[in-house]
């Protein structure tokens, strides 16, 4: 049997994870043409179900899917349910080096070894942080298990320290907006923006993310400029510009959404990371309707 506190927390996550799978379809669906997005934005007219989500949204199923069980994070079975997910839909966007570390890991190869040896490396793309709100907002009662969390499920794919810190930063994000409902706006934002300067580690995505918090009043095409858009794929070229997005607008997901999605850049991945944490703040009830019933149905079993 569920107790009270494990069911509260999977319904956190999946708020946050309806809130990143309709920024993940909605970015992706406009993202040539973002620069229109306000204008083209209504989806009403849509078949129910018809706009497709991205490889965002499948890893974050398999993250949900892991915490459903386990109620934590467990690198062997979230490897497993990753490359799960791959193998049974594999064109969804995934990005070439994603690809070649989930067929790894299909293969037989420890996800340890698939996942450091990437680029010599590790990788530090923004893939470990698109995927992460959820996890933070089931623990938002648990701020001080997130960062472990995050990291853990950042290296099975991003074991590079940026791609873990942009992890770190995303899960907290969504783990303090989701403590803070009901708050006001302004003390929401705050608490989240010092949550996840504390508690993300040393870093380029950490210096960026001072940088972009010290942005006020200013478009955010020129927060963009200084910080990145996620052109670069990267989680550092990612993260600070998204969690000023998801700050600068906690309680309008459609704001946050359109505002982060018309300055380009990695458009699904964008979109997906700064709807997770909204939605983690405002609920599902936050999202726009037609958004919501355009985008295909998630599985019935997570």
């Amino acid at each position: 049997m569920t107790s009270p506190d494990t069911a509260d927390r999977l319904a956190r996550a999946r708020e946050s994870l309806e809130g990143l799978s309709v920024g993940d379809a909605i970015g992706e669906s406009l993202s040539y043409q973002y620069s229109r997005c306000r204008e083209i934005c209504d989806f009403s007219a849509f078949r129910p179900g018809t706009v497709r989500f991205t490889d965002d949204t499948e890893m974050a199923l398999a993250m949900v899917e892991t915490l459903e069980r386990l109620g934590g994070i467990d690198g062997e079975v979230l490897a497993w349910a990753f490359s799960n997910r791959f193998r049974r839909d594999p064109d969804r966007g995934y990005g070439r080096m994603a690809r070649h570390i989930l067929q790894e890991i299909g293969n037989g190869t420890p996800w340890r070894d698939a996942s450091s040896q990437a680029f010599g490396g590790g990788s530090f793309g923004n893939g470990a942080a698109m995927r992460v709100a959820p996890l933070g907002a089931y623990f938002a009662d648990q701020l001080s298990q997130v960062p472990a969390m995050a990291a853990k499920s950042a290296r099975v794919t991003h074991f590079h320290p940026e791609g873990i810190a942009g992890a770190v930063a995303v899960a907290v994000a969504a783990a303090v907006a989701g403590s803070q409902k009901g708050q006001p706006l302004d003390d929401a934002a705050r608490a989240v923006w010092d949550a996840v300067l504390d508690f993300t580690p040393e870093s380029k995505v950490r210096l960026r993310l001072s940088q972009a918090r010290r942005f006020t009043d200013v478009d955010a095409s020129e927060v963009a400029r200084e910080v990145g858009n996620g052109a670069e794929i990267s989680a550092q070229d990612t993260v600070p510009f998204c969690i000023w997005s998801a700050c600068n607008n906690l309680g309008c997901y459609r704001e946050a959404v359109l505002g982060t999605l018309e300055v380009g850049g990695d458009c699904d991945t964008n979109c997906a990371i700064v709807g997770g944490i909204v939605s983690a703040f405002s609920g599902a009830s936050g999202i726009p309707a037609d958004w919501l019933a355009a985008r295909e149905p998630l599985p019935l079993t997570v």
